[in-house]
Parts: C-alpha cells; structure tokens; sequence
C-alpha cells in the first residue's frame, strides 16, 4: 500500500505570488492553478491513501470549490473530512476558516471515519480512518509546546486503544524533530518511516522536520521518500508499505 501524507496549505502557492499584493495574500485569494499541480502530483504518484492537511472545504478563498471533494474525484476516491477545530470552537462562526479542515482521501476499501477531538489546543481535530487491516490517524498538533504535549497522550490513549496495526500521520508542529516525540513514540509502540530525519519545512529550503508518519508493529514498511515539489510550504512524506497477517499489536 502507499500512504501520501501532504500539508497543502490550503493550496494557496508559495513564492512570491503568495505575498502578492500583500504578505500573506494567498490566504485570501487562493491560487486554482496550485491546485491543479497538486491534484496531479498526488495523482503520479498513485496513492491507496492521502492524508491532506490543510484543506479548504469550499470558502470564498477557493470560489466555493471544496479542495477534498475535487481531489478525490479526480483519483476515484472516496473522501472524509472535517474542520480542524474543535466543534464548540468560534473559528467554526468565521468566514474562510470555519472551511478550514483536514482529509483524508482513500479507495473504497473503508469500514468507516471517526473524528476524535483534543481537550487543548486550537487545531484539535484526530480523523480516524478505518481500512480492513489498519487504522490511520491523521494529526495537526498545536503550535504551543505544552498543548503538544496534552496532544500526545491524548493520541497515545487512540492508538493504544487500536485492535489493528497502527498508522500515525501529520503535521506534529515539532520544531525540536523526532526529539520531541520520542518519548511518545516509545510509549505507544511506533517507529517513525523517515529513518534519516529528513526535513520537510520548508519547502524551499528544508532544514525542519514537522511532517511525520510513524507505524506500529503489524506495518512492515517497503519505501519512504519525501519528494521536492513545491507546491506548498511542506514538501509531501510518501510511505509505502505491507501488512502482516494476523494480529499487528502487541500486549
């Protein structure tokens, strides 16, 4: 199976077009041809699943296109998603970012979605994804170190509750790397695919490793790479890998 993980960034661009006529502009404006860029990366590369984090589900930023939905129909795949703050939370009543949201995009192999929420932090959503023989959360940790932290038990209390094998993926907003969640990982029985610790932010010049995907026993990973595209200010983690027969966790 193959699992592309990709923060999009609302597929507003990066570069200079992005802070025109202001710094920061995309994020009002949108860019339909990044999308389209996107939409054919993710396509050449032939995912059974993509984990997209920051999607726009059809704000005034996109002309009302919701960014999931038009991914997904152009690989034939089946969509879920959901806005990433909480569901009592006032960015749910603002224009633009109440469309603010993650995805997951997967062939029709799917026994169901479940949407789990963090206590702390602004982006709380956990999308839980429910394949035959796995289940994948899909993340974006808080920017604040503490929260982060409230996240990571949170998350280790899902995946341990987990009677298949285990994909965790996302944006964990880690500035110190694999460093700070080594402790999480340890705890919850998962080894990160990126091996080497390569970066992926930015994407111009990547020097930090936000993006991870970290699997459990019952994944046997066959290939990991992080191409350089950039059509966002992430570059994309690709992951491919078999599953065990049997039981994939242990005590």
């Amino acid at each position: 199976m193959r699992l592309l993980l990709y923060n999009i960034r609302y597929a507003a661009g990066t570069g200079a077009r992005f802070n025109l006529p202001v710094p920061g502009a995309g994020y009002l404006i949108g860019n339909r041809g990044c999308l389209e860029e996107i939409t054919a990366f993710i396509g050449e590369n032939d995912p059974d699943v993509v984990g997209l984090i920051e999607v726009d589900t059809g704000s005034i930023r996109t002309g009302m296109v919701n960014q999931a939905n038009l991914i997904a129909e152009r690989l034939g795949h089946y969509s879920t998603y959901q806005c990433k703050y909480g569901e009592d939370s006032l960015n749910t009543l603002l224009p633009i970012v109440r469309k603010q949201a993650n995805a997951f995009l997967a062939s029709p192999r799917v026994h169901g979605e479940r949407f789990h929420y963090f206590d702390t932090g602004i982006k709380r959503l956990i999308i839980e994804l429910e394949l035959d023989d796995v289940s994948i959360f899909l993340v974006h940790l808080s920017l604040k170190y503490r929260h982060r932290h409230f996240q990571l038990r949170h998350l280790h209390e899902l995946v341990a509750r987990s009677e298949k094998p285990v994909i965790v993926a996302g944006d964990f907003n880690t500035f110190w790397g694999e460093h700070e969640i080594f402790l999480f990982m340890r705890a919850s029985g998962l080894t990160s695919a990126n091996e080497r610790s390569l970066p992926s932010y930015p994407s111009h010049a990547p020097r930090k490793e936000l993006d991870f995907i970290l699997y459990s026993e019952g994944v046997v990973p066959r290939g990991f790479r992080i191409p350089s595209v950039r059509h966002s200010d992430h570059l994309p983690l690709i992951f491919d890998f078999d599953l065990t027969a049997g039981p994939g966790k242990s005590g």
